[in-house]
């Protein structure tokens, strides 16, 4: 099932001027198993997976779905992003909308690659969807996430409990051109 509809997947890579959002490949696994083993990118998402499950279960092709995308640099993996359409349980007032989630290696924080590869998807996703809203969901104790939001121009659309937080949805308004 392809959560974005009629988009076509995997679609071209996506370059920027440092980094490269592609389809994910065999050669990602062990930086998946990085990421999702990682307590300190699982600080506000429940926590991180036990290695050892994620050696024995882990896909030989991870993350390979409509919607995910890996984050490289020079062809090295540093950070997965996810478009996918948000679920009752994520938040029900946003069913339908586009999520924008992201995970990134804590060795690439403090770069900037977040804001880039953010900023890049969601032109593309622009693209190929028009207008379609897109709402990134955090919590709202992760101040690298919240401050990441507002400068991609998200505001806040509702706050709700989740995961036994307190969360935080954005929305922002698609560029419309003027005449």
């Amino acid at each position: 099932m392809n959560d974005l509809g009629p988009v076509a997947w995997p679609p071209a890579p996506i370059k920027t001027e440092r980094l490269v959002l592609r389809e994910p490949e065999s050669r990602d696994r062990a930086a998946f198993i990085e990421l999702y083993a990682s307590s300190e990118v699982h600080t506000y998402l429940g926590g991180p997976r036990p290695r050892d499950k994620l050696e024995r279960e882990m896909p030989e092709v991870p993350g390979r779905r409509p919607g995910s995308f890996v984050v490289a640099v020079e062809g090295a993996m540093i950070g997965q992003f996810l478009l996918r359409r948000v679920t009752e349980h994520i938040c029900p007032t946003a069913v339908g909308k586009v999520d924008l989630g992201y995970l990134f290696l804590p060795r690439a924080w403090g770069f900037g690659y977040a804001a880039e590869a953010c900023a890049a998807a969601l032109d593309w996703l622009e693209g190929v969807l028009p207008g379609e809203p897109v709402v990134p969901a955090t919590q709202i104790a992760n101040v690298r996430s919240m401050r990441l939001v507002a400068k991609l121009g998200f505001t806040e659309a509702v706050r709700f409990r989740a995961w036994g937080a307190d969360q935080w949805l954005g929305l922002r308004t698609p560029v419309t051109p003027s005449d």
